[in-house]
């Protein structure tokens, strides 16, 4: 990457130019001298397009370091593409920074923020190909449209789950919201007995969270029904029982928890039900159907994600999931997921 531009030149064009071309690989970006990218999709691909917004204070902390909230804004886009079972292809990026804010401004700040860009995008295999770069009076807001391709007829969707599916997820569950908490009340750790690497574990994995674009042809090739964990587990799970028109139960004993985030439970029982309305978790809640659910559990590990049977979805009218407790009684969840409104 060229010197960074002189601060008292630092103009859209140079920012463009600068932090940003350099992630624009793919020829459609057309080096992003141009209003808008040439995307080319194969003759027997479905083209799959997703935009998510991050807003300062909303969905990251003041302070949170460049390369995190890079990361995160692309990963977010990057998760919706891998629950529908696509193959990344491109992105782009609509920034507004801060009129008021000098960091923001900085070739140092908008260095790191390509740079958790770059890392992520070069992991996915996807490129910047075009967006917007503008000021605001208001907050840094980041706004990624993320394209995938599957092919044709195998997207997999919120609508498609059957009854007695079995219901998976990716990774573990909860790290987030407590990285969230120890962001904001870092006396916690030693109250959920943490050591300082379990703590950062948690505080990483809601500054950065990892999209499993691996788990996209395993979804393909075996779901019935998949959705992106974003907003919570509980919330999200309404949403596919609402789009497919049925109805859910989940053991919430088998819901996948980490190391740190099992210590934490286990000194506060109280926290696991908020953890599973948390958000911020960005793993994949999969269908899929009892014949294919051994497949799906060795594909899904030779891509190097772990999954976890939780549940199951049923016949009937939607409602809400339920969520039996270890008691064998139904959980209250009091926030079954994030909301902005």
């Amino acid at each position: 990457m060229a010197p960074p531009p002189d601060r008292e030149r630092l103009g859209e064009f140079d920012i463009i130019a600068h932090f940003f071309a350099p992630l624009a690989t793919d020829p459609a970006s057309l080096g992003l001298t141009d209003d808008a990218a040439l995307l080319r999709g194969g003759s027997r691909d479905d083209l799959v397009v997703t935009t998510d917004t991050l807003i300062d204070t909303v969905h990251f902390l003041p302070g949170d370091p460049p390369e995190a909230i890079g990361h995160k804004a692309l990963a977010v886009s990057l998760s919706d593409l891998a629950a529908k079972g696509a193959e990344p292809i491109a992105y782009l990026l609509a920034l507004s920074l801060p009129e008021d804010d000098s960091l923001m401004q900085s070739p140092e700040w908008l260095e790191g923020l390509a740079k958790g860009l770059e890392q992520l995008q070069e992991e996915a295999g996807a490129a910047l190909i075009g967006g917007d770069t503008t000021g605001t009076p208001g907050p840094l807001t980041l706004t990624i449209t993320a394209i995938g391709r599957v092919p044709e007829g195998q997207a997999v969707l919120r609508s498609r789950a059957k009854p007695s599916d079995g219901l998976y997820v990716s990774g573990t569950i909860g790290d987030a919201a407590l990285g969230l908490r120890l962001l904001r009340y870092p006396s916690l750790a030693e109250r959920w007995g943490l050591s300082e690497d379990e703590a950062a574990y948690l505080v990483n994995r809601y500054r950065e969270p990892h999209p499993r674009t691996t788990l996209a042809p395993a979804l393909r090739h075996h779901a019935n029904g998949a959705i992106d964990l974003s907003d919570g587990l509980g919330g999200d799970l309404d949403k596919l029982c609402i789009a497919s028109g049925l109805q859910a139960r989940v053991e919430a004993s088998r819901v996948p928890l980490s190391e740190p985030a099992t210590k934490a439970c286990q000194s506060d029982p109280a926290l696991l039900p908020a953890l599973l309305g948390g958000g911020d978790d960005y793993e994949i809640l999969a269908a899929i159907p009892a014949n294919r659910s051994r497949a799906f559990e060795i594909d899904a590990e030779r891509a190097g994600v772990r999954v976890t049977r939780i549940g199951s979805v049923d016949a009937g009218p939607p409602t809400t999931a339920v969520f039996i407790g270890a008691d064998g009684a139904p959980m209250n969840l009091e926030r079954r997921s994030f909301s902005h409104f």
